[in-house]
């Protein structure tokens, strides 16, 4: 008997889902226990692991202090321009360096050497340049996500279809034209994980910097807190800026899926 010319097909199986649910769970719970167990046997000098409860306090109050969303304004406004400074300064040198073999051969060594560089140490350089204001907070926060996306964007230029340069040149397409309508939206998952990259290490550099020599920000309440030896609150400010980076991070992401061809979806 012929089999029906329509046929569904089931959504993908994961039975796997619940497992992987219940394992992070059970690692949650595990490194609770251990800190609560570390911080109750009085291995550490009092309040250096703080108990869960003396941390729970503090982050209530962290929240509920005006102060603390001024500083987050700063701390973000900060991240944000270093971001779109090193970011599209890096996105033009990648697409520079990986449409060019010269280029590439000549400069694109530095990027691998000096990436991995420590950008703090570039930081008092930075403060005779910019001053002791947000300027040299949002200069290491650029120069730190410059390198990933730099790379990041040269190697997606080299994944582009050559077919695709040879049709935009084919049609007199100016620079401009080829970088939006062609180079973009073809290296567009390599330029994206880039600036995921690049947004992680700008958020480093910024706190970095303002732990360094600020009075706002969050990096500044983060070593307040320790200079005052307030371990609670200073794990609170710690806390609260590991879910910050983890939600711009999964909103990037999500960015990155509904703008996705419906092919990679």
């Amino acid at each position: 008997m012929a089999a029906s010319g329509h046929v569904t097909t089931a959504p993908e199986s994961r039975p796997w889902l619940g497992r992987v649910a219940l394992l992070r769970i059970g690692f949650v719970l595990a490194l609770l226990v251990v800190w609560e167990a570390l911080a109750a046997s009085g291995l550490l000098y009092q309040d250096v692991v703080p108990s869960i409860r003396k941390i729970a306090a503090a982050l209530v109050a962290v929240l509920a202090d005006p102060a603390f969303y001024r500083n987050l304004g700063v701390t973000a406004y900060e991240v944000a321009f270093a971001l779109a400074i090193g970011g599209a300064a890096g996105l033009a040198i990648g697409i520079l360096i990986g449409g060019s073999r010269f280029l590439a051969a000549a400069l694109e060594h530095y990027l691998y050497y000096l990436g991995p560089t420590p950008k703090i140490i570039f930081f008092p350089i930075m403060i005779m340049w910019f001053g002791v204001g947000p300027g040299s907070k949002m200069a290491m926060g650029a120069l730190s996500c410059f390198f990933p996306v730099a790379l990041s964007a040269a190697a997606g230029m080299r994944e582009i279809d050559t077919v695709l340069i040879r049709v935009g040149r084919s049609f007199r397409a100016s620079t401009s034209q080829m970088v939006a309508k062609i180079y973009l939206p073809a290296m567009r998952a390599p330029v994206i994980n880039g600036l995921r990259l690049g947004l992680g290490i700008a958020i480093i550099g910024v706190l970095l910097a303002e732990t360094k020599l600020s009075n706002q920000g969050l990096g500044f309440m983060i070593i307040q807190a320790y200079t005052l030896f307030n371990m609670p609150r200073m794990y609170a400010l710690l806390i609260i800026v590991f879910a910050l980076a983890a939600l711009v991070n999964a909103g990037v992401s999500k960015l990155d899926q509904i703008s996705a061809p419906p092919a990679r979806r």
